[in-house]
C-alpha cells in the first residue's frame, strides 16, 4: 500500500531523480534517495510544510534537490528506475535513510550533526540525517 499519492507521471518523477541524485551509489544508494524524497512528502514539517506531493518536493526551492536546480535531471526514467520508485512509496525504506529528510555528499567525513539535525549513517558518499520523532513525528 502506498505511503504517498503518486500517479504514473509522479512515479517517473521520482525515479528520475533517484538516478540523478545516486546513480552511482547503485539501487540501495537511489532506494535511499527515493527515501528522503518520500519522508519529505509525508513529513509536512521542518523545512518541508505543505510539501504535499512529488514535484513539490522535487522542485522546492529553496531547500530542494541539487539535481532538479543544477540540471542534472534530465534523464529519462528507465524501468528499472521505476520499479525502484514504486518500491519506495509503497513504504519500502532502508537504513541509514528511513527516517531522513536530508543528504548530502561531504568530501571527509560525515559531520556529527548537519543543520542541527543528527547523523544517522552513511551509505558509500552519502550521509543522512534525521529529525526528532518530536520535530518530525509522521516520518517514524
Amino acid at each position: 500500500m502506498a505511503v504517498i499519492k503518486a500517479n504514473a507521471e509522479q512515479t517517473k518523477m521520482l525515479a528520475r531523480l533517484m538516478r540523478a541524485e545516486a546513480e552511482g551509489e547503485g539501487e540501495l544508494g537511489m532506494l535511499m534517495v527515493g527515501n528522503v524524497g518520500v519522508n519529505r512528502v509525508r513529513g509536512n514539517c521542518l523545512d518541508f510544510k505543505n510539501i504535499r506531493s512529488i514535484p513539490d518536493m522535487v522542485y522546492q526551492s529553496p531547500g530542494g534537490f541539487e539535481a532538479s536546480t543544477k540540471g542534472y535531471f534530465y534523464q529519462k526514467a528507465r524501468d528499472s528506475d521505476v520499479r525502484l520508485a514504486k518500491r519506495v512509496i509503497g513504504g519500502e525504506r532502508q537504513h541509514p535513510a528511513s527516517n531522513a529528510l536530508w543528504f548530502f555528499r561531504p568530501s571527509g567525513a560525515c559531520p556529527g550533526t548537519w543543520w542541527e539535525q543528527s547523523h544517522s549513517g552513511r551509505f558509500k558518499a552519502h550521509c543522512f540525517y534525521v529529525p526528532t520523532s518530536t520535530d518530525c513525528p509522521s516520518v517514524y
